[in-house]
């Protein structure tokens, strides 16, 4: 068994030590102080962490914050907690800053606003990275709802034929331009998934990420992975077949309470 991170402390380099880093902002446009948000009796941001913890490919989770109410109730449930600068634009930067502390391989970037994802999911993302040529991996799932491929909030990727991601979107893409409607039937015949915003990063890479330049497809489509690929880079993908509810709006947040009421892993 690998001996525990201690968070404060630089460790000493260890082959195979994967970090969770979770991003945390007090501050919502359209939910204010979500990551505090009461789920079942748990807040959502524990929700987030305990799942990470469970995952079998990872060795410490963090959450990475500038609030000190965040920190304080990271704390008060056992959580580990990493205090980052306020003026960070992304939370890609957040995540280099406290990257740049560890002495890991992988980085796993897990969104503090998804509290049903799954450690199995997490797994999925950090296998999609093990082949050391592979700089940064995310997730797919399957697009089912034609409504959903309309929606400019529901990310479309679409793939080459090793996995690598193509082009991510807001826009409707894909589509047969020879079917007759955008069906659901025939949205889920097209070589495009949902992308879900759970990233897996070479540590190396990550950082020279946050010192990547913004580019016009990234800004264009607000889709920051989009530099990636702009600057040449490669992302792998693996699908599952689970779409995990991000917390954006109280609308989800009773959308994520009602399933953890009806049974959903917690």
């Amino acid at each position: 068994m690998r001996p525990p991170i201690v968070p404060g402390r630089r460790e000493p380099p260890a082959p195979g030590r994967t970090a969770a880093v979770i991003p945390a902002r007090y501050a919502s446009t359209r939910l204010p102080a979500k990551p505090l948000a009461d789920v079942g009796g748990r807040t959502l941001i524990e929700h987030v962490y305990r799942h990470a913890a469970d995952a079998r490919s990872v060795d410490l989770v963090l959450v990475a914050t500038d609030d000190d109410r965040i920190a304080q109730a990271v704390t008060a449930f056992g959580g580990r907690v990493r205090m980052t600068r306020p003026d960070h634009a992304t939370g890609t930067d957040r995540l280099a800053e406290v990257a740049e502390t560890l002495d890991c391989d992988l980085v796993v970037n897990v969104q503090g606003d998804e509290p049903l994802v799954m450690p199995e999911a997490i797994d999925a993302a950090v296998a999609a990275a093990e082949n050391p040529a592979v700089v940064m991996s995310t997730l797919r799932c399957p697009l089912r709802d034609a409504a959903a491929w309309r929606d400019p909030d529901v990310v479309k990727v679409a793939v080459d034929r090793g996995g690598y991601a193509l082009f991510f979107s807001r826009a409707p893409i894909g589509l047969d331009r020879d079917a007759p409607a955008a069906t659901a039937a025939a949205v889920e015949s097209t070589a495009v998934d949902k992308h879900l915003g759970l990233y897996v990063y070479r540590r190396p890479f990550l950082l020279t990420l946050s010192r990547l330049a913004p580019t016009p497809l990234e800004r264009a489509e607000r889709l920051e992975q989009l530099r990636v690929i702009e600057h040449g880079y490669r992302i792998m993908t693996a699908r599952i077949d689970d779409d995990p509810i991000g917390v954006d709006t109280p609308a989800d947040l009773d959308r994520v309470r009602r399933r953890l009421a009806a049974g959903a892993p917690a």
